[in-house]
C-alpha cells in the first residue's frame, strides 16, 4: 500500500469518526432539570355560614377579624365534613393544616425570616463548654439529663429537631440524616422527619441506643416546640379518652406525630389574626390561678387581660385558648421562654421521705409563674416539688429551664415599655416601603441599628456592642464565681457524708443550702441573655448563690473541727500608707512591706498567708 493511498484511507477514517460524532452530538438531547411538581389545585371553597352553625364563637371571631375573607377551605379539608357533621356528631373529621406554608400564601416576608438560619447561632455549643456561660454545669447538676447535652439555642426553625438528636432526649434514637441537615432550617421547619430519622423504627419504647445518652423528653416539654397535636391534646394534658395524646403518652409515638416547629397558631389566632396564647400551663397560671400576666404589676396585667376560651368535645370541656386584650410580645413569648415542670420529680411533702413524682401528676406541667426570689415557695412551699436528686451529694434539688420572661420582669427595660419584639423582632422595610415585623428571631446584637439605636439614639453601634459585651462580661464572671463556690460546697458535702462527724440535722441543713445556691445560680445559665435582661437582679441572685455556698461550707468546716481559714479581705484597719517610690509596689496593709505581688496588697496580706512558702 502506498503513502498517499494509507494517509488517504486514514483522513477518509478520520472524516467518517468525526461526522459521526457530530452526528451524535447534534442528536444528544442536553440534560434537563426534573419538571417541577404539579401545583396542587386550588381548595374548594365551601359556605362559611354552614360552618358558623356548629362554630359560633369561630364566627364571632371570623367575621369580625382581618381574616373574614379567608374562606375556610384555605386551613381545612371540609368537604366530607359537611356531609357527614349532624348535630353534635362531628361525622368526618376535617383536617387542618399545621405547616408554615399555609400562613405564607399571604406572609411571605414573614415566612422568609423564620425560615432564615443565623449563622452566628452555632448549633451544639454546649453551656459547658469553657468559653460558654457554665463551665462546671455538669458537676453542679450531676444527676440530671442535662449533664449529658445542653447547648446553647439557635434559629426557631431548629427548636424541634434539635430537641430531638440532642444527647438527653431519646438516647440517640433520633439524629440527623446527615450532619449536612444540621443547617437546613426551612427543610426542617416545613417538617421535622425531612431532616431527622429514626434508628429504630420498629419499636416505641425509650431506650439508650447510644453511650453516654439517657432518655429524659416528654410529651409536655415538646409543647414548647410544637403545637401540631393541639386539636388532640386535653387542657393541662390530662388523659381522656377523646384525646389521642396526653402528659403519659408514649414519647416516641407523640414524637413521630409532630413535625413543625412555633407554629404560626401559638401567638397569632387563625380565624380572627388576634394575639393568643395556647400553652395550657400558661393559662393556668394567668387565669385559673389568677395571677394575671404580669404577677408583680396589677397596673400591666389589667393592660394585657387574657380570656380563657373552653372548647367543647362531646359536651364536655376539652381544650382551651387564651385570648389576650393586646399584642404584648412579653407574654406571648412566655409560652416557652419561662420556667416551668415539664417532668418527673419528687414530692417532698415529707422532708425525710421524698417521693417519686410520674407524669399523671399535674405538677409535671407547671408554670410557677414567680421570680427567682420567689420561686422556692412556690414549687417548694405551696407544691411540694423537687426536680432531681444531685448524684453526687444525694440533695433533691431545683431543675431551671429558660426564664427569659421572669428575669425580664422589673428590669429596666420591662420598666421602659419595651418588649421581647422591639429587640429580637424589630419592624423590617421592603424596598417599595412595605413595613413589616420580623419573624426571625436573633439576638439585637446582630441587628444593632434596627433595635438599641432607636431609642440610644446618640450611640454607635459599636458603643452598643460594647454596652452589650460589657454588661454580660460581669454577669459571666459572676456565674463563674458561684459556680466555683458551689463547686467547692458540693466537695464539702462529700467530706462531711465520709467523716462521720456530722449530723443528720447539719447534713439536711447543708442539702437546703445547696438547693438554694444551685437555683440563684442556675437560673442565671438557663436563661440565655447572660444577665442583659435583668443586670441587677442577676448580680444579687448569684450573690446569694455564692454567700449560700460559702455558709455550708463554713457550717461543715464547724461541724467538722477543721479550722476556718478566712480570708480577710478589706477587713483590716485602714491607713494612709507612704506613696511609693518609682519601681517599687505600695506597702503592705497597716504600713507592713509588700508580700511581692499588688494581689497579695491588694487581698490583704493575712489571706495569702497559708499559701506562701514557709522560711
Amino acid at each position: 500500500m502506498s503513502k498517499l493511498s494509507m494517509w488517504s484511507r486514514m483522513a477518509s477514517g478520520l472524516a467518517a469518526a468525526l461526522f459521526a460524532f457530530g452526528v451524535q452530538a447534534s442528536v444528544t438531547k442536553p440534560v434537563m432539570p426534573p419538571p417541577e411538581p404539579a401545583k396542587a389545585p386550588p381548595p374548594k371553597m365551601v359556605d362559611s355560614k354552614k360552618c358558623y352553625s356548629c362554630h359560633e364563637n369561630v364566627e364571632e371571631w371570623h367575621t369580625n377579624g382581618r381574616h373574614a375573607s379567608v374562606n375556610c377551605a384555605y386551613c381545612h379539608t371540609a368537604e366530607e365534613h359537611l356531609k357527614t357533621a349532624k348535630g353534635s356528631n362531628m361525622g368526618t373529621r376535617p383536617g387542618t393544616s399545621k405547616d408554615h406554608r399555609a400562613c405564607a400564601t399571604c406572609h411571605q416576608q414573614q415566612y422568609n425570616d423564620f425560615v432564615q438560619i443565623n449563622y452566628e447561632s452555632k448549633a451544639r455549643h454546649e453551656k459547658a463548654d469553657p468559653k460558654s456561660v457554665s463551665p462546671k454545669f455538669d458537676k453542679l447538676i450531676d444527676g440530671f439529663g442535662f449533664s449529658k447535652e445542653h447547648a446553647e439555642p439557635r434559629s426557631h426553625a431548629f427548636m424541634l429537631v434539635d430537641q430531638w438528636v440532642v444527647d438527653r432526649s431519646f438516647g440517640g434514637r433520633m439524629q440527623w440524616k446527615d450532619w449536612t441537615y444540621q443547617s437546613k432550617a426551612e427543610m426542617a421547619a416545613n417538617g421535622a422527619w425531612n431532616v431527622v430519622r429514626d434508628l429504630d423504627p420498629s419499636t416505641s419504647d425509650q431506650k439508650r441506643m447510644m453511650r453516654q445518652t439517657v432518655t429524659a423528653v416528654n410529651p409536655v416539654c415538646m409543647n414548647c416546640k410544637t403545637q401540631d397535636h393541639i386539636l388532640d391534646w386535653k387542657y393541662m394534658g390530662d388523659p381522656d379518652p377523646k384525646a389521642k395524646w396526653a402528659r403519659t403518652s408514649s414519647t416516641v409515638e407523640f414524637a413521630r406525630a409532630m413535625s413543625h416547629p412555633l407554629n404560626c397558631y401559638y401567638c397569632h389566632d387563625p380565624h380572627s389574626t388576634g394575639p393568643r396564647v395556647v400553652r395550657d400551663a400558661l393559662i393556668n397560671a394567668v387565669v385559673d390561678r389568677k395571677l394575671g400576666t404580669y404577677p408583680y404589676d396589677p397596673v400591666k396585667s389589667e393592660q394585657t387581660k387574657m380570656t380563657k376560651v373552653t372548647f367543647q368535645r362531646g359536651g364536655e370541656d376539652f381544650r382551651a385558648i387564651g385570648m389576650l386584650s393586646r399584642s404584648d410580645s412579653v407574654v406571648m413569648c412566655a409560652q416557652c421562654h419561662v420556667e416551668y415542670t415539664c417532668g418527673t420529680g419528687w414530692d417532698c411533702s415529707d422532708p425525710n421521705n421524698h417521693t417519686p413524682v410520674g407524669m399523671a401528676d399535674r405538677r409535671t406541667n407547671l408554670f410557677q409563674w414567680a421570680s427567682v426570689f420567689d420561686y422556692k415557695s412556690v414549687a417548694v412551699d405551696q407544691y411540694k416539688f423537687k426536680d432531681f436528686k444531685h448524684t453526687l451529694t444525694g440533695a433533691f434539688l431545683p431543675k431551671i429551664q429558660h426564664p427569659e420572661t421572669e428575669v425580664f420582669w422589673g428590669s429596666k427595660h420591662e420598666r421602659a415599655g419595651v418588649e421581647c419584639k422591639d429587640c429580637h423582632m424589630p419592624k423590617q422595610k421592603a424596598a417599595n416601603g412595605k413595613t413589616w415585623t420580623s419573624h426571625a428571631q436573633k439576638s439585637p446584637r446582630y441587628r444593632v441599628k434596627e433595635t438599641c439605636l432607636t431609642c440610644h439614639k446618640d450611640w454607635s453601634e459599636k458603643e452598643a456592642l460594647y454596652q452589650i459585651d460589657s454588661i454580660q462580661a460581669y454577669i459571666r464572671g459572676k456565674v463563674m464565681k458561684a459556680e466555683h463556690q458551689l463547686s467547692d460546697f458540693i466537695d464539702w458535702i462529700n467530706r462531711a457524708q465520709w467523716s462521720g462527724k456530722v449530723s443528720e440535722e447539719i447534713l439536711a441543713k447543708a442539702y437546703d443550702l445547696q438547693y438554694d445556691a444551685n437555683l440563684y445560680w442556675e437560673w442565671w445559665t438557663a436563661e440565655n441573655s447572660v444577665g442583659f435582661h435583668n443586670p441587677q437582679d442577676a448580680r444579687e441572685s448569684l450573690t446569694r448563690s455564692a454567700d449560700a455556698s460559702l455558709e455550708g461550707i463554713n457550717m461543715l468546716k464547724k461541724a467538722m473541727g477543721v479550722d476556718v481559714i478566712a480570708a480577710k479581705v478589706g477587713r483590716e484597719k485602714s491607713t494612709t500608707p507612704t506613696p511609693p517610690t518609682p519601681n517599687q509596689l505600695p506597702p503592705g496593709p497597716a504600713g507592713k512591706g509588700s508580700a511581692g505581688t499588688r494581689a497579695v496588697d491588694a487581698l490583704g496580706e493575712n489571706a495569702w498567708k497559708p499559701f506562701l512558702p514557709k522560711k
